[in-house]
Order: C-alpha cells, then structure tokens, then sequence
C-alpha cells in the first residue's frame, strides 16, 4: 500500500472549494483513495460529503493511501495540492 502524509496549507481547511478540487482530482484519476485525519477514520477522498466530513483544518496531518498498482505518482500529486494553499488569490 502506498502512502503519503502531508500537512493541510489551506488557511481555511479543506472545506467546499479546496474539497471540490481535490475530490475531483482523485475521481479524474480513477484510482481508489482513502484519506484520513491523524487518528481518524479513512473515507474514499472522491467523495466530497465524506471529505468534508473530516473536518480538516489548516495544519492538520493527512494521509493519502492507496491499493492501486503504480499510485505512488498521484499519491505525491494529492499530496502536493493538499500541500498548497487553494484559498490563496
């Protein structure tokens, strides 16, 4: 299973506009993901509802994994937009 943990750089957390771009990013991809917050429960990250239901705030660590064969290039592109502020102008 590949994994990547990343700190959330959205001032204002993954909520309905960096989610969006997220969540369609993964369901572009068409590989399985999960993501969960430090101690938290894993949901598929193509799902906006169970992302946002996260509650990922600015700071919080997050891990992306997958099963997939060869996910190790979208892992580290996931990463890097989580790792990005998508609120900035």
């Amino acid at each position: 299973m590949a994994e990547r943990t990343v700190e959330m750089a959205s001032k204002h957390g993954l909520h309905a506009r960096p989610a969006t771009l997220f969540t369609q990013a993964v369901a572009k991809s068409g590989v399985p993901v999960q993501i969960s917050k430090a101690g938290g429960k894993a949901v598929n990250a193509a799902s906006i509802l169970g992302v946002i239901s996260l509650g990922i705030e600015k700071g919080d660590s997050v891990t992306l994994a997958s099963e997939a064969p060869a996910s190790d290039a979208l892992l580290d592109e996931l990463a890097t937009l989580l790792g990005t502020d998508l609120d900035a102008e």
